[in-house]
């Protein structure tokens, strides 16, 4: 054999080395090369795009169950006109909540065997045609261990050959006979659920307004893939878990406002007992008017509740606004110290003056201020901060739940061709990417900016971090939250103050940074795509973060199909403004299906009455051939496999390397 041959390897001999430790001998390199060649010749797994949960665990439940209506999709396509719609609904039901919806079959049905029978053989059918992208070995690991054989069995077989059919008829009379139907079916439910999406991904705001945050991070700790670009209202409470003071008191009025003390109190055991008390005993006389909470539908509080609810949202407001100016002021390099909005206020005449214009103020008591020192805390405020302060940065619940956004989680991502971020990717009025400060005055912009962030928010976590830079780090969170020219806020500020005690609405405009003129232009979007490096005819910019307002006309879809706007709009805070419950987005095999929701009532709801979401659904692009795990990233990463494998049967067959024979 000549040199040359020698030279041509591109693998490096120590890699092919490690690569035959896995892969002994010519048969077994061999074997994994046909398997990786079979598996880029299935059809592309389902990827299913959620935005903006914001604490609406039930209904982020039940998408997760109907696959944002994949599963209805197949279950028409399956049994078109050969069943009734009702039954169609039956079953759908059924699949996204087994346990339940037995229940409520067996109390009404008296001849339950024979229903088994159908349904199980439906089931069947459903999960055949859901688990047909995937391999043999993928659906064996994703079956529960209890059904493992049974199913592969049942998903393998053709029930049209007649000696089959009675086969699999004794093995679905067996499981009936032997009580395990309720079980089975469950366990085959589940297996569809599982299967209908192959990788999820949330762009951002899991947290704040609603009241379950906490049950949407326990659901993906057990979800089979899934990623997370974070969003704003993520930061704040990563910010609050890393001890900055600025955004704990963010957290405690954000939920304080919108009523909602279930995640803090229940969840992570937030002991809010010290706030209550010092707002009783420094508000107990002011009525608070401004800060009255926004309650919910369902929301019955009791007066007094609401009273004391209002008065701890004034009091952390105040200490907020105190908190906020103390770190703008010790990072003047962010251009925020017309944010410290308590140094602009005449305490005697009750009046804001800024830019040397005055107006008017709402109210005026501010017991815990000296109108000398406007920032400064009093000593009770101090005590009770060092108390919240100590909450939050011992509970190991948000510390776990903070671990799983920083190991699923990251500012951006990219994936088969669409570059997702929660916001924005700040840009200067002439669409060119804008360079936004850091650490130390270095700039950056675009992926740069991205990369950059998302270290400076994980050195916050860890302890061998420089002190200096990882004590900056924290600062930044309040700067991700509410700066200028944060990706995830790029407004010209937070008009917090302003709603809260001032009459005059035209203070109250927050200007939104150009990126979101900007984007509904293609070539400034082919420019972002360009500068992260994302190629391909069919690219994608998916964002979260800003409610579609579809009563409005508006569309999701922007920049001729470049963009995508898929804001969940979940939080029913926004469902008057946006006049429907969001937008999730679906891309299968064939292409993606934007899928309109109305507004979700309940999971009881759903089981009873077999409401699911009602969801429209655009198709924005088909594609001309079913794509195939060939044509996405993880297609590249396999295709690069099966070189590496052929050039280690060429060093085995050559006898560069010896096979070990064992």
């Amino acid at each position: 054999m000549t040199n040359t041959h020698h030279h041509e390897m591109k693998a490096d001999l120590h890699y092919l080395h490690l690569l035959s430790q896995s892969f002994p001998t010519i048969a077994d390199a061999s074997t994994e090369i046909i398997n990786l060649e079979a598996i880029m010749n299935l059809p592309k797994g389902t990827e299913h795009f959620l935005a903006d949960l914001h604490g609406e665990s039930e209904a982020f439940q039940h998408i997760l169950k109907n696959a944002s209506g994949n599963i209805k999709r197949k279950v028409n396509e399956l049994f078109g006109n050969t069943i009734r719609e009702s039954e169609k609904k039956e079953l759908c039901t059924l699949i996204y909540y087994p346990e339940q919806k037995l229940e409520l079959i067996k109390a009404a049905d008296s001849d339950i065997d024979d229903w088994y029978h159908i349904t199980i053989h439906q089931l069947v059918k459903v999960c055949r045609d859901v688990s047909s992208k995937y391999t043999r070995s993928k659906v064996r690991k994703s079956l529960p261990q209890d059904f493992s054989y049974i199913i592969e069995e049942l998903l393998h077989e053709r029930t049209d050959d007649i000696d089959k059919a009675a086969y699999v008829s004794v093995i679905v009379d067996t499981i009936i006979s032997t009580g395990r139907a309720d079980d089975f079916i469950c366990a085959l439910c589940n297996v569809i659920q599982r299967l209908a999406i192959d990788q999820l991904h949330i762009l951002g705001d899991i947290y704040d307004r609603g009241s379950g945050a906490h049950i949407i991070l326990d659901t993906l700790r057990q979800y089979h893939s899934w990623d997370i670009q974070w969003g704003n209202h993520d930061m704040l409470w990563m910010g609050a878990g890393a001890g900055n003071d600025a955004c704990i008191c963010n957290v405690l009025r954000l939920s304080l406002r919108y009523a909602n003390l279930a995640t803090l109190e229940e969840a992570y055991g937030i002991n809010l007992v010290p706030l209550a008390t010092f707002a009783m005993e420094y508000y107990g006389e002011d009525p608070c008017e401004e800060f009255i909470p926004k309650l919910m539908e369902g929301n019955t509080m009791q007066d007094k509740y609401i009273r004391l609810t209002a008065q701890m949202h004034k009091a952390i407001a105040v200490i907020q606004f105190k908190k906020e100016a103390q770190i703008f002021k010790r990072r003047p390099e962010w251009g925020m110290l017309d944010r410290c909005v308590l140094d602009h206020i005449d305490y005697e005449r009750g009046i804001y003056v800024i830019d040397g214009k005055e107006y008017e103020m709402r109210s005026n008591n501010f017991p815990t201020i000296d109108p000398n020192d406007p920032c400064k805390l009093t000593p009770e405020e101090e005590q009770l901060m060092e108390r919240l302060h100590h909450s939050f940065r011992v509970c190991e619940k948000l510390h776990k739940h903070i671990k799983m956004l920083l190991s699923h989680g990251c500012m951006y991502s990219i994936c088969n061709q669409n570059l997702l971020f929660h916001a924005s990717c700040p840009l200067n009025p002439d669409g060119s990417l804008k360079e936004v400060e850091l650490y130390h005055g270095e700039r950056y912009s675009g992926l740069e900016l991205m990369k950059r962030i998302g270290m400076l928010v994980r050195a916050a976590f860890e302890n061998d971090t420089e002190k200096e830079f990882r004590l900056y780090a924290r600062d930044y969170f309040l700067y991700l939250w509410c700066g200028k020219d944060s990706p995830l806020f790029d407004k010209s500020k937070m008009a917090t103050f302003e709603r809260y005690f001032l009459t005059d609405e035209t203070t109250y405009k927050e200007e939104k940074g150009c990126y979101f003129q900007l984007r509904v232009n293609e070539e400034i979007c082919d420019h972002i795509l360009d500068a992260f490096g994302v190629t391909g005819p069919n690219r994608h910019i998916i964002n979260g973060h800003v409610p579609v307002h579809v009563a409005k006309g508006e569309n999701p879809i922007k920049a001729g199909g470049k963009l995508m706007v898929i804001d969940g709009g979940f939080s029913q805070a926004y469902h008057k403004e946006t006049g429907i419950a969001g937008y999730t987005l679906v891309y299968h095999s064939r292409g993606f299906q934007l899928v309109q929701h109305e507004p979700f009532t309940s999971a009881a709801d759903a089981i009873q009455r077999g409401t699911d979401i009602k969801s429209t659904t655009q198709l924005v692009e088909m594609s001309t051939h079913r794509m195939l795990v060939a044509d996405t990233d993880k297609g590249r990463e396999l295709r690069e496999q099966v070189a590496d494998l052929k050039e280690l049967l060429y060093a085995y067959r050559h006898g560069i390397l010896k096979e070990k024979r064992s």
